[in-house]
């Protein structure tokens, strides 16, 4: 590694431990040359993701972009900004974990709304008509059907599970 003051090539690592998040290891360094000590940060290099967008095009995945469509859809619904961030990060990593550098934005969005339906469902209507495409009030109508349909069910199943015990 290189010394950012006197240039020289060589350093020897004097401390190595992971950062509080470990996600990366930060190391310190003596130069051979000069003595002076300096830090360094050492990560995973990630390749990047692609998004197949609907018209056969790609782009890069960009974080910042599905967190502002997520945010429109939650607008005026008190939704703490860490959540959103949050649904950004798990739907990044449950991407990344699939192990394909290619995916549909499709799959995208499916995982958008999954989390969406828990935290909030009018956040989650809201995506889904822009992500889905709702065209006349028949789709939105069969959207608002199934997930009436879920809540209950899940409703349900809470009682069941509180009347077992």
């Amino acid at each position: 590694m290189r010394c950012p003051y006197c240039k020289h090539e060589d350093s020897r690592v004097t401390d190595s431990r992971a950062t509080d998040d470990g996600k990366s290891i930060r190391r310190r360094r003596q130069c051979m040359s000069c003595g002076r000590r300096f830090t360094t940060y050492e990560y995973i290099d990630r390749p990047p993701l692609a998004v197949i967008k609907r018209s056969g095009g790609t782009e890069m995945f960009d974080a910042n972009k599905l967190l502002r469509g997520i945010s429109r859809s939650c607008n005026k619904r008190g939704i703490d900004s860490e959540v959103l961030e949050g649904i950004v990060k798990s739907v990044e990593e449950s991407l990344r974990s699939e192990g394909k550098m290619e995916v549909p934005t499709e799959r995208i969005g499916e995982l958008v709304l999954d989390q969406l339906r828990d935290i909030d469902q009018v956040a989650y209507v809201r995506f889904a008509s822009v992500y889905r495409k709702f065209d006349n009030i028949d789709s939105f109508m069969d959207e608002l059907e199934q997930l009436k349909k879920l809540s209950n069910n899940r409703r349900r199943r809470r009682q069941q599970g509180d009347s077992d015990d």
